[in-house]
Parts: structure tokens; sequence; C-alpha cells
């Protein structure tokens, strides 16, 4: 196997999870098999201060590291990153690795620093959801979608912030080494799940908006609850106290989605955990998420996922400790 030579690159201000997180996933990984070397180049050798205060030593400056030879090129987001654009030197390296890379990722706003290199024209694209509005705004030739944890857009690769780097370095493990090395190396991290690139940044409870009464927040409950119980909106107005008629009216103003919309999200999140988590068969996952039958599951999986479920638990089911 030839030696695959990963060069991560950061700046004053970088997020220090963006870079720590996967530098060691491939370390495990060659500690396994892979024939990895992980390499650190800043604007300037030595101390770089990440934005919690974290000195973090760079073994190379832009000025002294050739950028041929990179197999893979990794750079790091972080609270500098808009002054780190500006850093002709740095970025004209990262656009110099770039162009002999075979793949080329950022994590979290470390996107920015591939734009700014003119990389990303005409790419789909991705970073952490709090610099969406910025990136769509500054860059209206990059196609932005904040929804996945990381995107694979022919040889470049995007993730959201921090622990999203770790999923992205593992799909890049298993790109490279199969899919068995890849959870070994998540093994080895005590990572609970390796999650696929499509999982969204948020859970349901997180994205949705809360609700804002008592009423509506006794329905909501008892969703997470049980996501597989009945919840028509006669058993979700029962729960609220509210007709069904003045539920469906305060839940949808209160939430942004109707009530058999955010029960439909609720379970097709707790199937994909029982998919990935276990051995139970699709069709008894389906029946205890509230699906019925594996082909409701299956149509709703293809419908909001674009995968059928037993493909979901083919391509991200964890593996368990040996």
């Amino acid at each position: 196997m030839s030696q695959r030579r990963i060069v991560f690159a950061i700046f004053d201000g970088f997020q220090p999870l963006d870079l720590v997180g996967p530098h060691e996933v491939f370390q495990y990984a060659a500690g396994l098999g892979g024939d990895y070397t992980c390499e650190v180049v800043a604007p300037r050798a030595g101390g770089v201060r990440s934005n919690s205060g974290l000195l973090v030593h760079a073994g190379h400056s832009v000025a002294d590291l050739d950028p041929g030879g990179v197999d893979t090129l990794v750079v790091a987001g972080g609270q500098g990153v808009d002054h780190a654009r500006e850093d002709t030197a740095l970025v004209g390296w990262i656009a110099g690795a770039a162009a002999g890379a075979r793949r080329v990722a950022s994590v979290c706003s470390g996107v920015f620093l591939l734009a700014a290199a003119g990389l990303l024209k005409g790419r789909r694209v991705t970073t952490h959801w709090s610099r969406e509005a910025q990136l769509t705004r500054e860059h209206p030739e990059i196609r932005t979608d904040c929804a996945p944890i990381f995107i694979r857009d022919g040889r470049i690769w995007t993730s959201a912030g921090v622990t999203a780097g770790m999923d992205l370095a593992l799909a890049l493990v298993e790109d490279d080494l199969g899919r068995d090395i890849a959870h070994a190396a998540a093994r080895e991290l005590v990572l609970f799940l390796r999650r696929p690139g499509s999982q969204a940044q948020f859970s349901v409870a997180m994205t949705a908006r809360q609700p804002a009464t008592d009423p509506v927040r006794a329905a909501v409950a008892a969703v997470h609850a049980d996501p597989g119980a009945r919840h028509s909106i006669a058993d979700l107005a029962a729960h609220a106290g509210l007709s069904p008629r003045h539920l469906q009216r305060r839940f949808t103003s209160e939430l942004g989605v109707p009530p058999a919309t955010y029960v439909e999200q609720v379970r097709v999140e707790a199937a994909q955990r029982s998919l990935a988590e276990g051995d139970e068969p699709v069709e008894a996952i389906a029946r205890r998420h509230g699906f019925a039958t594996a082909e409701t599951l299956r149509r709703t999986f293809h419908r909001r996922l674009g995968v059928a479920p037993s493909d979901y638990r083919a391509r991200f089911r964890s593996t368990t400790s040996p």
C-alpha cells in the first residue's frame, strides 16, 4: 500500500477539535493497517493558538512545506477563519496543495478557506449551521446545504462543526480501507455510532421550534415518550386537553409544522437509531415505531432520506464492542 500523506491546515483562532478529532481518527486507522502519516501546516511553524486558547504546535509553515505530494488536505475552521482567508500565502498554499491532492476536505468554517482558494465553484457543500447565511451570501457560486453533517462532491468533502469532522474522517477512512477498519477506528475512539453524512446536524427536538404553551408541550412530550404509539390528531388533542381543530391550529402555529409531519419526523429518527444500533428485523422496527408495515417504512425512508431501511442499516450500522 502506498503511503497516504494527510496534511491539516490551521491558523490563529482555529477550532482545536477540527484538527484533533480527524487527526486521531487517521492515527488510529494507521495503527489498524492504514498507511497514513499526518502533518500540520500553518502560516508560521511553531505554536498556533486556537480560539479556545489551546496552543498547538504546527510542524511546518506554508513557506517551508512543499504543497506537492499531499494525498488528503484537511482544512480546519474556527473563529479566526475570516482573518485567515485574507492571508494570501495561506490561501495560495491551500490552492497549490489542492491542485495535486487526491482529496480536499474542510471541517466547519474551513469551507471559507476552500472558497477563498477558488475550489468550490458549482460544488454542493456544508458547514456549521451558524455560518450558513454568511456562506450563502458571500459565495452565491456555491450550493450551500447545511442539513447534512458532511457532504462529498467529487473529490471535495465538507463537514459541519467540531465533532462532525470525526464523522467525515471516518468516512474518508472507509473510502480508503473499507467499512471494517472505519468501524474499528470508531470503536477505539469510543464513538457510539459512526453517523452517516446524510444525518441532520440536529435531531428533530432541536431543529423544530419549541412549543410555547403547556397544551402543545404536552402533545409533543407524548410523541417523544413513545414515537410508535397512536398519535392521531384526536389522540394528541386528548393529551393537550384541546379540541382536535384547536390543537391542529395551535401546534402548527407554535412548531411550524402540522402534527402529522412532526410525528413522522420523530418516528423516522427513532427508526434510524434502531436500524443502526441493533439486529431487530425491519418489519418489527416498522411496527414498533408506528409505521405498521415494512413497506410503509420503506416508502417513508425513500421520501425523506433517499435510501431504503435495509440499505441504511447496511451502510451505517454500528458495530458492537469486541
